[in-house]
This record gives structure tokens, sequence and C-alpha cells, in this order.
């Protein structure tokens, strides 16, 4: 089915005039859908969900289903707007929540919500810190939710030991003959196993709660009014299911407070912004509440240490197999990625003390606001 005919199996409020790609987004096909009425025009967001990233797409969408609508619950008893702040399915023209079509394909549309715009980069602190209490506020909308509920949509996705013990297979393996290339960074990740399943132990003992996560806490994941230049709605919700905060807030500061890019060479460029860190953090806790807990709080340093260094060792392991799971530009491109992963794990060890304080700051100042 070709986007045209999808677009016009929804319920949309007029007739459908243009559908065009939208968003810089790679694993879905994401579309602007205009549409003509009485008062003027309307636009939604057409996606059609990638069947190779999520073969069980059904169970993608009951996780969607169910998050938005106890979201959309929360936003109308603290009186604030469900259509800006939270995504809203818009049903098929026989009212199903999404659309299967004859190649089994699987196309969702939602309100486009005008005047926002998703941003690679932070403009400066603030709007870093406005993400960061969107997030937040995400997860404490969802706090009285059954996260048991939710169906995995990638098994196992933030269990580090896991990725761990793939990484070591993938050394021993050797598929792609470069090991020797690679041993100065397979000593690094090695050299930091111990410890690895602290947050997946932690949600098997009890000891941390679970909830429901994000799992892709980048800052292009909060659509931010262009005028006001504060975050509106958290989008991407594929990726939504069980696990702890701390992965959601670890990926959150690993994204977004490097000083240089994923792929950066010169490794001199790539730092760990502390200003944005502190941004991110009181955000974060501001915006969560009192729902975090005190275990929750002292782990927050080493979430951020530990997803980062999962991330390198994710980069690593494709590139030791033959880049088969991430895009990649040049044969060195994955190793590169884990090597700017791996400096952002070592400047964060040195300021382990510095960012404890921060957090620890700002967790005060958020029950105290």
């Amino acid at each position: 089915m070709d986007r045209y005919a999808a677009a016009k199996s929804f319920a949309f409020a007029g007739t459908v005039t243009d559908v065009s790609p939208y968003g810089n987004g790679h694993i879905n096909d994401t579309y602007a859908v205009t549409c003509q009425n009485g008062d003027g025009k309307v636009r939604y967001i057409l996606q059609r969900l990638n069947g190779n990233v999520f073969p069980d797409r059904a169970g993608l969408m009951r996780n969607m289903i169910a998050v938005t609508e106890y979201v959309r619950a929360a936003v109308l008893r603290e009186g604030g707007d469900p259509e800006r702040e939270c995504l809203r399915l818009i049903p098929t023209s026989d009212g199903q929540p999404y659309l299967t079509d004859e190649n089994g394909d699987v196309w969702r549309a939602t309100q486009f919500i005008e005047n926002t715009d998703a941003y690679l980069v932070a403009d400066d602190a603030e709007m870093f810190r406005d993400a960061g209490r969107a997030f937040g506020k995400f997860m404490q909308r969802l706090a009285g939710f059954d996260a048991e509920n939710l169906f995995e949509v990638i098994p196992h996705f933030h269990d580090t030991a896991r990725r761990y013990a793939a990484f070591v297979r993938a050394t021993e393996r050797n598929a792609a003959g470069r090991k020797d290339n690679a041993a100065a960074e397979i000593a690094f990740a090695l050299a930091r196993r111990e410890g690895c399943d602290i947050l997946t132990e932690g949600l098997a003992d009890g000891s941390l709660p679970v909830r429901v996560t994000h799992n892709d806490t980048k800052l292009n994941n909060v659509l931010i009014d262009v005028g006001t230049r504060k975050a509106v709605c958290v989008i991407d919700l594929d990726t939504v299911m069980s696990g702890s905060m701390l992965f959601d807030f670890g990926d959150g500061v690993r994204a977004g407070c490097s000083t240089a890019k994923e792929d950066e060479k010169d490794l001199s460029l790539v730092d760990f912004d502390m200003t944005l860190f502190r941004a991110f953090s009181e955000g974060y806790l501001a915006g969560a509440g009192d729902s975090v807990t005190e275990n929750e709080i002292a782990l927050m340093p080493a979430a951020a240490r530990l997803m980062t260094l999962e991330c390198g060792v994710r980069f690593l392991t494709d590139y030791l197999d033959g880049d088969v799971y991430f895009r990649t530009a040049y044969p060195e491109h994955n190793l590169v990625r884990a090597r700017t992963q791996f400096r952002l794990v070592e400047r964060m060890e040195a300021l382990a003390d510095d960012m404890k304080t921060v957090v620890t700051t700002a967790a005060i100042a958020a029950r105290h606001k």
C-alpha cells in the first residue's frame, strides 16, 4: 500500500491533499499528511513501522495505546492540554487503532503538534534542562502504571551483562578479523565488566522499582515549542517497555552531555559537559517529583556511566562482528563510535564525585520546590 492509500484509510478531519516525507528518523517511514476541510487545513503524522526492527508490531502498538491513554488521563487531571502534551492515535475509518495493509505493513497516525520542532542539539542548557524535565514528567505520569503488563519490544535491551556476554563471544569469534585492531578498546571494556549488572540486579531483587521506560531519551524525541522554547511532548514511543528509570536518565545523559559528535575521530574534542549534566539532572528530577526513590537517586551518576559503557560495548561488538547491526559509513566507523563512548566513560569516572554532588543537590531542590 502506498502512503496516499494508507492516509485515506484513517479517520482524518478532511480530505487528504498531500502526504510528504517528514523528519529525520532512520527507522520508520514518517509522513506529514495535509487535509482540507471547511475550517481550512489540518495536519497529521502518518508512519509505516519498520517490520525488520520491530517484528511484533501488534505488541508495540498495544504498548503505545495503553501508555498514551494513561498519560492523556494524567494530563487532563493536571489541567493540561492533552492535544499538545501527549500523542493521540487517530483511528482508521473502521475504528481500529492502527492499519495493517495487504502486505502486512503496519501504519499508524497521530495528531500533528503544530508550532513545535525537534532539535538534534540543544541551543543552550535551558533547553536541555526542559527536555530532562519532560522525560522526568513522562516517568512521573506513568508511575502508577503496571509496567509488568507491557510487551517487551526489544528483549533484554538494557541488560548490560547480556551485552557484555555478546561482546565476549564476538571477541572470541573474531568474525571480521578485526580483533587485533581493537585490542586497546577490548581491554578497556573487559576491565569494566565487573558491576555491569547493577541495574538489572536491582530490578530483579526489588531494590529498584520496575517502571515504564522510554528507552530512547534523546533530545530530538521531545517536541519543543518554537515560541517559548519549552518542551511540549515526548514522542517516539516505539521502545516503551518495563525497566528502570535509570536506563532513561543514563541514556539521556550519554546522548546529550558529550562535547562532540558520537563518531568524532579526534578524542581531544570529546569531553563530558558538567553544565549540561547539571541542567538535565535538575530538569529530570524536577519533572519526576517525589516519585524517585533514594536508591534511584544514589545510582543516577553510575547509570549515566553504565549506559555510556553499554553503548560503547555495543558499537565494539558490531565492529568485531563486521558491522551487521549499526549502519556505517566507513570500515572503522563502529570502532570510532566505541572510542568516543569510552572516552566519555573515562571522563565520568574522573568526575564521579562532582556528578554525585550535582544529583544530590538537584534532588534536594526538587523535593523542596
